[in-house]
């Protein structure tokens, strides 16, 4: 298993957005839980935080292969992807954020 950590900015003002996203996941969770399956993500897990007056979206992500899931995403014809793919587009700062360094996790394999 691999896993994944990123810290993703927010742009300004999307705060309705965001909370219509996470409505829509979790309205569709089965669905999200299918395309989950077919990346072969394990856990995929999203918080809202605000710092310093931003706001933020940490993200944590278990699966067999990162770059698979990412793949598989990315050409999914699913709903669901779609509605996640274009979400991005409208609320997350391009190139804002941090990507998370694994020190410990005691749940893994390695």
């Amino acid at each position: 298993m691999e896993v994944f950590a990123r810290l993703i900015e927010l742009k300004p003002g999307t705060d309705q957005r965001v909370r219509e996203w996470a409505e829509y996941i979790n309205e569709h969770r089965a669905d999200a839980n299918s395309t989950l399956r077919n990346e072969r993500v394990e856990v995929e897990s999203w918080f809202d935080v605000t710092l310093d007056g931003k706001r933020y979206l940490p993200c944590y992500m278990r699966a067999a292969s990162l770059e698979e899931a990412r793949a598989t995403a990315e050409h999914s014809s699913s709903a669901v992807d779609a509605y996640h793919r274009q979400s991005k587009i409208d609320t997350w700062v391009r190139g804002g954020g941090a990507v998370g360094r694994l020190l410990v996790d005691p749940a893994g394999s390695g």
